[in-house]
Formats: C-alpha cells, structure tokens, sequence
C-alpha cells in the first residue's frame, strides 16, 4: 500500500519522518512517501498556502496513492481547505484521507464532498511518548482497517465524526462545515482554559445543525491550564451542561485525544 505524507499546516520534523519510515520498513505492509514539501517554511506554515495546497492536490490526483496522511497540525489547513476541495481529481475518491487536530478542517471539507476520511494519529505523534504505538495503530488501520484501531466506542453502521473543539467552533457557518445529522460527534482539545471550553461550547450547541447529531460524546480535554479564579466546572461538567441545555444526548467518553492513545474515528463508517 502506498501512503502520501502531506503537511497542510506546518512542517514535520525530520526525526519524525525518519522514525515513521523506520517503522513501515519494519511491518513491510506499507510505502511512506513523504512528500518534500513536508519539510519546506514559510513563517508558521509548511511552506505558502499555495505550495501546501498543491502538495494535497498532487497526492489526491495520483492514481499509485492509496492513502493520505496528513504530518502534523499546528495552524494553516483552514486557509487551503475550500480550495483544495473544489473540483476533486477522479483518483481522490479512492483514497482514505487521516489525521486530527487543525488538520479537522480538511475533514470536515472533504466529508462534505462525499470523500472517506478519518480523525487518527499522525506521522508527527511518532515524537510523543508511546509515538509508536500511535503510528503503529494508524497503519494498522490504514493498510488492514483492524477494528482494534478504532475508537471502541463507534456503533456498527452508525456514522461517527471526531473534531478537536477549537476546529468545530472555528468551521461552524463555514463553506466546508459538514452534516451532522445522526452522527456519534466526538470533541477533544487539549491547553484550553476552562472557560473558553465553556465558551466554544455554547458557539457549537448553538447550532442547529450540531443540535441534529445523534450524540456528543466527550475525549480527552488535556493540559487544561490553571485559571485565577477557579472556573468551578470541570471540562465534563461542562459538555455535560451545555448538551442539557441544547437538548443533544451526553454520550459519554471516547478515547481520543492531543496525545499517543489517540484512536480512529472513520467519518464515513456508516456509508463503508
């Protein structure tokens, strides 16, 4: 299987892409091509929107693809992710598109163009602790869909889609906001003060089209900083609430997340 690395947002490290190659040679299952724009700067950006942009585009438009695999998140998929799903190549409607974070906003755009794509790790998480079970557990999905990948949560033939919360909040009223009806919608976030978590919460309840998903279940909300003074609610608490007050059905825990243990969530499950 061939898998293209692309970085929509900013630039991979190249110890990350020298351990994620490491790592497919040792399996044998799959050739990483890491796509040389990977590496290229432009301020915060892998490169300008226009080269990141293109990067994508070639590797939707390349017959011998089999997968994309976006290299990290950071900041920037938002500023190529109407473009880049506008007019799709033929060949990118074959392919499983994956990664998380910022990178949300490429889902979410190519989700509403009918195209299969996954929240799940990415080449970059390889550098966190327990990085190679991740990369491990994104292949593994990627070359064989082993269910052990998967959030085990998501219900067979239920469609389940999988945001951080800053990207749902941020695409919201969007041209590439997604369909949410029926759907297992999961959020994560990770260094979000309490009260902004709050904050976006009652942005994204407030949608009607949020307020048609089938539930709202709650990832790992991480690294959330200190606030003076206390907030007084938890980051459960407050999903907890603001579902309650927009009539969307709590569903509980998923084991997503900024971290190694972060699990795959197929958007297009219920239409494999």
């Amino acid at each position: 299987m061939k898998i293209a690395v692309v970085a929509p947002s900013c630039s991979l490290h190249p110890d990350a892409a020298e351990a994620v190659r490491a790592i497919a040679a040792t399996r044998g299952d799959a050739e990483i091509i890491i796509h040389e724009q990977c590496f290229a700067s432009a301020g915060h950006f892998a490169g300008p929107d226009i080269q990141r942009l293109a990067a994508l585009r070639e590797a939707m438009a390349d017959p011998g693809v089999d997968a994309i695999w976006f290299a990290r998140g950071g900041y920037g998929s938002n500023r190529i992710a109407e473009a880049a799903a506008r007019a799709l190549p033929d060949a990118a409607r074959t392919k499983t598109i994956m990664g998380y974070s910022d990178g949300g906003f490429l889902l979410a755009a190519f989700d509403r163009a009918g195209l299969p794509v996954a929240h799940g790790p990415m080449v970059q998480d390889v550098l966190r602790d327990g990085g190679q079970a991740a990369v491990h557990r994104a292949l593994d999905w990627l070359v064989k869909r082993d269910p052990d990948a998967l959030e085990p949560g998501l219900a067979e033939g239920k469609r389940a889609m999988a945001f951080n919360l800053t990207v749902l909040s941020n695409l919201l009223g969007t041209a590439i906001e997604p369909d949410f009806t029926g759907a297992d919608l999961i959020i994560e976030d990770v260094a979000e003060h309490e009260y902004r978590i709050d904050r976006m919460m009652f942005h994204v309840t407030g949608s009607e089209n949020v307020r048609r998903c089938a539930s709202l279940r709650t990832g790992r909300m991480s690294e959330i900083p200190d606030n003076d003074p206390i907030f007084g609610s938890d980051a459960e608490s407050i999903v907890r609430d603001w579902c309650g007050r927009s009539a969307i059905a709590f569903g509980g825990h998923a084991d997503v997340g900024h971290d190694a243990a972060n699990r795959v969530v197929p958007f297009g499950l219920a239409r494999d």
